[in-house]
């Protein structure tokens, strides 16, 4: 397929909601400047680098628990990604006869860990999501005495709807459930207090929303949360209480084994702190990502016969778009976007299956468009032009 638009030496990057990209020239300054000014090893000896690599990532924990409103920085746990956070919530809390709820909107990260502990005697109810928001009453007559744990996203990562999530933690603490929020998607987009929203643990991807490198990502703990309610899934050095066989009992350690990823946490710290000269902080990220959807979905209606999208404009809030045209497979859309205009999407299921299924578009998914701080109207106007074309290209040849 040839284009009129020119060739793919324009790169436009609309797969946010995967990893934020570019990030801020703090973020990689903050690993460049670790990598090769301080690179100790943090918590296991007392000399000058292991102490400064100490000190980079306790900034980033008080950044983080400030971020979430987590008053003892300790708390923050740090991991690899959303998902470890997710498994080691999800896997430490149950047993075998408790019950768990979540809601059929969610990712793999969240869905899957839930299925491995029902094979293990855990019961899951998964409540429905008509036109992808939680039926709150339905999800309060799911709970039942057994019932331990709740697991729910704040918002979608295949549709970008945010979930009424201080709605569901006010059910959550009259029922005395746990809530379990996976904020991969609305870590740094969307203004969170964990106190204010009755989360008792949320999972956030260091990556996306905080624009610090992959590899990053964490569990925050609130505060007054019984931590020994959460067993550890990894064992090991803690740099702590060396005179012990045991794994310490105390934050963070109870959790973090081994080394962690000081340098990529440094430029986590980074991230977090850019967000801050955002003007108006979360709350500007927040309402650019929602003025760059509400220009695309307006264009593309316009402009491109058969575009339809799947979520009111009025429920995004995150920059995410899930779209198709009418006809057209998703993969086919996303492929002559990248290959032959240089725009950057993701197609297909988004490892959200049962999201898609509560959407009506499963099985061949849709192209998801995901904008970022630094996208533009400009961008958003040549990718509409882009799938205009492609789209006459096809109606042409069918």
């Amino acid at each position: 397929m040839t284009s009129s638009l020119g060739s793919a030496d324009r790169h436009v990057y609309f797969d946010n909601a995967a990893t934020s990209f570019p990030k801020p020239r703090a973020v990689v300054d903050a690993v460049v400047e670790y990598m090769t000014s301080v690179g100790g090893n943090p918590g296991r000896s007392g000399h000058s680098r292991s102490v400064g690599a100490g000190e980079a990532v306790f900034a980033a924990r008080e950044a983080a628990a400030a971020l979430f409103g987590v008053t003892n920085p300790m708390r923050v746990i740090f991991g690899s990604n959303a998902t470890a956070a997710l498994n080691l919530a999800i896997q430490g809390i149950l047993r075998e006869g408790d019950h768990a709820v979540t809601t059929a909107i969610e990712h793999n990260s969240t869905i899957r860990p839930l299925m491995e502990m029902e094979r293990r005697g855990v019961a899951v109810t998964v409540v429905s999501c008509p036109a992808g928001i939680v039926d709150r009453d339905e999800f309060e007559r799911s709970i039942r005495p057994e019932t331990k744990l709740a697991v729910v996203n704040h918002a979608s990562n295949a549709f970008g709807i945010l979930q009424p999530i201080a709605e569901i933690g006010s059910i959550c603490k009259r029922r005395g459930v746990i809530l379990l929020a996976d904020c991969a998607q609305t870590a740094g987009v969307i203004p969170i207090a964990m106190k204010d929203d009755h989360i008792d643990l949320l999972a956030f991807a260091g990556h996306k929303g905080l624009y610090g490198p992959t590899g990053t990502g964490g569990l925050a703990i609130s505060d007054g949360f019984d931590h020994s309610l959460i067993r550890p899934l990894a064992f090991g050095g803690t740099g702590s209480n060396s005179d012990s066989v045991y794994q310490p009992d105390f934050l963070p350690d109870r959790f973090e084994s081994g080394t962690v990823n000081a340098a990529g946490i440094s430029g986590l710290c980074a991230g977090i702190r850019h967000i801050a000269s955002i003007p108006d902080g979360i709350r500007g990220v927040q309402s650019r990502k929602r003025e760059l959807v509400n220009y695309f979905i307006r264009g593309a209606e316009e402009c491109i016969r058969g575009f339809m999208t799947y979520a009111p404009p009025g429920l995004i809030e995150t920059g995410v778009v899930s779209f198709n045209i009418a006809g057209m497979e998703p993969s086919d859309v996303a492929f002559h976007l990248a290959e032959s205009h240089g725009v950057m999407c993701r197609s297909g299921l988004h490892c959200a299956p049962l999201a898609h299924r509560t959407m009506g578009t499963f099985p061949r998914g849709t192209v998801r468009f995901s904008f970022g701080i630094f996208n533009t109207k400009d961008e958003i106007d040549f990718a509409i032009g882009v799938l205009d074309e492609i789209s006459r290209a096809w109606r042409a040849h069918e």
